[in-house]
C-alpha cells in the first residue's frame, strides 16, 4: 500500500481512528464526541472531536486541529512519520481508503460507540517470543533478555480485531502496549513501581526509557536503585508519596516542554530531587539517545563508561547535595 497523502489523511474519520488507538468517547452530542484527552491524564472529558468537520480540540491545553495535528502531538513525530504510522491502521483496520468518509447519524454513532466502549481487551499475557517483537526491540536497541525480564507478549482485541504487542504491566494490572505500529494501553491505567530495597529512586516517563537505562547498566556497574515508571507524566504528583520515601530521586523525564517543566517543578520539592536528563541533552529521551549513539557504542566502548559515570554522578552527588545512602552494586 502506498503511503497516504496529507489530503487523504484529513478525510479519515477521527472517531474511528481514536477507537483504533483504544480511546472511546465519554459522551456524544450530535456529531460532537467528548473524550478524556489522549494527550494527557484527566478525569473530566475535555477533548472534543467534531466528526462532521473532521477536527479536534483539547480544551485543557488549548490546542486542536486535524488528524495530522493530533498524530504529531500524540506520537511526537513529524508529518511524514505520522503518515507512515497510518499505514498499519489502513491495512489492519480499513481494507480500502475511500475518498470521502461517510458520517453516520447521531443515533447510529451512539449505538456503535456504546458497543465499543470496552476498548482494549487483553486476551492473554505470556513470555516474549514473537520474532516481530524481537525485531522491534532490536530497532529500539533494547536487548531481548532485558525486555523479557520485565515485559510480556500480550495478545489483545480492539474493535473486533486481534493484535499483539510488548506489554509492560502497571501496579493495577493494566498494560502499556507497544509494537512497531501500535501505541496504547489497557485499563486500568497506572504507574509501575519496582522496589529493590534501595534508598535511591530513578523515575522514568515511559518503559522504553527504563529499559534503555538497564541497557546502559549492562556496560557499566551502577549502584542499585528502585524504579518508578510513570507510564504517563500525569502520574508524577500522584506518586509523590513514593518519591518522598527515598533519600535521592533522579528524574529521567523527556526533554520536551512538559517533561522539563515537571523536572523544574520537582527541583523545588527538595535537594533530593535531581535532573538526570542532561545525560541525553540534545535528544528527546533516553531511548532516542541510545538509538542515536548505538553505532558509536559498538565502535567505541568508551562512550558507555562515560555514560555510566554520568549516571553515577547524577544519582550520587557530593554529600552536601544529597544524603543518599550508598547502595549495593549490580
Amino acid at each position: 500500500m502506498n503511503r497516504i497523502t496529507i489530503q487523504e489523511a484529513k478525510l479519515l474519520d477521527q472517531v474511528d481512528y481514536l477507537a483504533f488507538l483504544g480511546f472511546y468517547p465519554e459522551k456524544i452530542r450530535g456529531q460532537e464526541f467528548w473524550y478524556k484527552s489522549p494527550l494527557r491524564e484527566e478525569y473530566t472529558p475535555s477533548f472534543k472531536v467534531d466528526r462532521a468537520k473532521g477536527v479536534w480540540y483539547d480544551h485543557g491545553i488549548g490546542q486542536g486541529g486535524t488528524i495530522i495535528d493530533f498524530g504529531i502531538a500524540y506520537f511526537r513525530c513529524n508529518v511524514r512519520e505520522f503518515l507512515e504510522r497510518l499505514t498499519p491502521y489502513l491495512s489492519f483496520h480499513r481494507p480500502e481508503l475511500h475518498a470521502q468518509v461517510s458520517m453516520p447519524s447521531a443515533a447510529q454513532s451512539s449505538t456503535s460507540q456504546a458497543g465499543e466502549k470496552k476498548g482494549i481487551v487483553v486476551l492473554s499475557a505470556r513470555p516474549l517470543a514473537s520474532p516481530q517483537l524481537s525485531r522491534y526491540l532490536a530497532e529500539r536497541k533494547i536487548p531481548f533478555s532485558i525486555a523479557a525480564a520485565y515485559c510480556q507478549e500480550v495478545r489483545f482485541e480492539l474493535s473486533g480485531r486481534r493484535n499483539f504487542a510488548i506489554g509492560f504491566k502497571n501496579d493495577q494490572g493494566g498494560f502499556e502496549l507497544r509494537n512497531a505500529h501500535f501505541k496504547g494501553s489497557s485499563s486500568p491505567k497506572a504507574s509501575t513501581f519496582l522496589d529493590q530495597g534501595s534508598l535511591e529512586l530513578a523515575v522514568f516517563e515511559g518503559f522504553f526509557n527504563f529499559l534503555s537505562f538497564l541497557t546502559l547498566g549492562q556496560y557499566r556497574s551502577l549502584l542499585t536503585c528502585n524504579f518508578l515508571v510513570l507510564n504517563s507524566l500525569a502520574y508524577f504528583l500522584k506518586n509523590r508519596s513514593i518519591m518522598d520515601q527515598h533519600a535521592g530521586v533522579t528524574l529521567y523525564l523527556d526533554r520536551d516542554a512538559a517533561g522539563l517543566q515537571c523536572t523544574s517543578q520537582a527541583s523545588k520539592f527538595g535537594p533530593q530531587f535531581r535532573d538526570g536528563s542532561h545525560l541525553y541533552a540534545g535528544n528527546n529521551d533516553l531511548n532516542d539517545w541510545l538509538i542515536q549513539n548505538f553505532p558509536k557504542l559498538k565502535q567505541d566502548q568508551s562512550i558507555l563508561p562515560q555514560a555510566g559515570k554520568v549516571l553515577r554522578d547524577v544519582q550520587h552527588p557530593p554529600p552536601d547535595i544529597s544524603q543518599s545512602k550508598k547502595g549495593k552494586r549490580i
